[in-house]
């Protein structure tokens, strides 16, 4: 008998910890999802961001980049020094991604370039001299070592501005790695320009004073867009 009743007594005591056990379990788990991963824990939402693939494939142009893929930020500044716009610029599945959100500027087409020099400084003098300008000191466009022809590597997407002096553009390009942007310590700058970019696409059809070559040095070099009306250093 007493034997029985020892192992009775034993059960009693084991049933209330299992439960317990039970309800821990169950407080833990509230609002977890389970996997589907053999030998993991149900997740726990952090608010960070999925990982590649959990929403769309690694790589797809539409993903956003994230995780350990390089990137860069950029601050977009008026010739008077105030803001009117940022830019990111990151390097994922081979090719580099450039989002510019900004403001305040003229509606219309505005030519984007990447410029050879990391200095945004208005009235300034190009690194090849001549009179000053708002941001001459960011020198021509960026070409990557050993390239010269045109466009030219950091020609980019134009920039469309709203009638509400908006305008945000994503565009992507493998002409450059964030690492040919360093530009051998003298860095890069983004460069929004007052006119829209021919990108020297001008017909042979087309004649110039003097028989002169079509498209002229002056449209190969800037694309005919304009003023500098908005610039930010890349890095160095």
């Amino acid at each position: 008998m007493a034997s029985q009743f020892s192992r009775s007594k034993s059960w009693r005591v084991v049933t209330p910890l299992v439960a317990i056990a039970a309800l821990g379990l169950t407080a833990c788990s509230n609002n977890e999802e389970p996997t589907d991963v053999p030998g993991t824990t149900p997740p726990v939402w952090t608010g960070a961001p999925a990982p590649a693939g959990e929403h769309g494939e690694s790589g797809s142009e539409h993903a956003t980049t994230t995780g350990s893929a390089d990137n860069v930020s950029v601050t977009l500044k008026d010739a008077k020094g105030s803001q009117v716009g940022t830019a990111t610029l990151a390097e994922n599945g081979g090719f580099v991604q450039v989002t510019v959100d900004a403001q305040g500027l003229t509606p219309g087409f505005h030519g984007l370039h990447v410029h050879s020099v990391g200095k945004c400084e208005p009235n300034s003098v190009a690194p090849t001299g001549g009179e000053p300008g708002n941001f001459l000191s960011a020198g021509g466009h960026f070409q990557v070592e050993g390239h010269t022809g045109h466009p030219a590597s950091g020609d980019l997407t134009s920039l469309e501005v709203r009638e509400d002096g908006k305008g945000y553009l994503v565009t992507t390009t493998d002409a450059f790695t964030l690492e040919d942007l360093k530009n051998g310590g003298k860095g890069t700058a983004l460069m929004i320009h007052a006119d829209a970019d021919n990108f020297g696409n001008i017909p042979t059809r087309y004649t110039l004073p003097d028989n002169a070559a079509v498209p002229d040095q002056q449209t190969l070099t800037t694309g005919d867009a304009g003023g500098r009306v908005a610039c930010g250093v890349i890095g160095g």
